[in-house]
């Protein structure tokens, strides 16, 4: 098994939670879990979770291809009806222990947080401001977030980093 995910799994494990626990997710609460489980594996498993870079966007960091993949349902929660209970188990099956059990603190940690929380929390983080430095609240944006940005900003969080 390779370290690095396609963000369709990952984004595929936080859409069959939310299906299991009844508790539905828009694309912009599942592009911040996303960023949140890249950042926290960066620094706690020592590697990247997933190939694709997030882009500092208006509303947050974003994939854009993942945002596509369910654009359609604007700003209304996320209808997967093939990811069930079965199909969640093979979600967790091919992911690493170690990433499973990231994965399952990131939800411990931002799962409860509603869409527009987990917005705030990125707007007051370092690697989406230094990334949309000198931009208007408002202007598009398709600059890059810094993969090095974000590990060394969450790096400051972990006891695992500390000397």
């Amino acid at each position: 098994m390779e370290a690095v995910q396609r963000y369709s799994l990952i984004a595929d494990y936080f859409i069959a939670l939310s299906n299991e626990r009844q508790s539905p997710i828009t694309n912009l609460k599942l592009q911040k879990l996303v960023y949140y489980a890249q950042a926290w594996h960066m620094v706690l498993v020592k590697r990247d979770l997933i190939a694709e870079n997030f882009q500092a966007w208006v509303h947050g960091p974003v994939i854009p291809a993942l945002y596509n993949d369910y654009r359609e349902f604007g700003w209304k929660p996320l209808m997967r009806d093939d990811l069930t209970p079965d199909a969640f188990t093979k979600i967790k099956e091919q992911l690493p222990a170690d990433t499973l059990q990231l994965l399952q603190d990131v939800c411990y940690e931002y799962f409860g947080l509603e869409a527009f929380e987990l917005e705030k929390l990125t707007h007051n983080e370092d690697p989406w401001l230094i990334t949309r430095k000198g931009l208007a609240d408002d202007a598009p944006s398709d600059r890059i977030i810094d993969k090095a940005l974000i590990k060394g900003y969450y790096s400051k969080f972990s006891m695992d980093e500390q000397d």
